[in-house]
């Protein structure tokens, strides 16, 4: 299904968020959508390992890491799971590592920057309450839609 933010953007100007630019895109896959799920971590990706394993069914896993640029929170073995396990994408406010690899994969994968550094695994964090980054909430439930334009956030689709 084809579709432009900035289309989208003009549309429903009043119902949607526009994130602030700061997230690189890093997936092999530029233009994404889908329902938003969530984890909110710091330097520990057992979270977000936990949702990856789970069927996507199209969704898109946001992952708020407080921001770190100190470690990576998804790295190529990740994203792998999320390609097979269905998702559409993976925005992270945070680092992510294996760049080149991921950026071979049909996955959406927006982050802050790269780190070569792997994260804790503590078995901390939250899953399925809204996080706030980048100028937006994302609350689960709610659809997410990127392109090279950028990232908007809907309360429902808009497809």
């Amino acid at each position: 299904m084809h579709y432009a933010t900035a289309d989208l953007s003009d549309a429903h100007e009043d119902e949607v968020q526009i994130c602030d630019p700061v997230l690189q895109d890093f997936g092999g896959r530029p233009g994404f959508w889908g329902a938003v799920a969530t984890v909110q971590c710091f330097e520990d990706n057992s979270r977000v390992r936990e949702a990856l394993a789970r069927p996507g069914d199209g969704r898109v896993l946001v992952v708020d890491g407080g921001g770190s640029t100190r470690c990576a929170l998804l790295g190529d073995r990740l994203a792998g799971m999320a390609l097979d396990n269905g998702w559409a994408g993976v925005l992270v406010h945070g680092c992510v590592r294996d760049s080149a690899a991921i950026r071979s994969m049909n996955l959406g994968v927006r982050a802050l920057a790269s780190h070569p550094r792997r994260s804790h695994k503590r078995g901390e964090g939250t899953t399925a309450v809204p996080v706030r980054f980048a100028g937006a909430t994302f609350v689960p439930g709610c659809v997410v839609y990127c392109d090279a334009d950028g990232i908007l956030v809907a309360p429902r689709a808009l497809l």
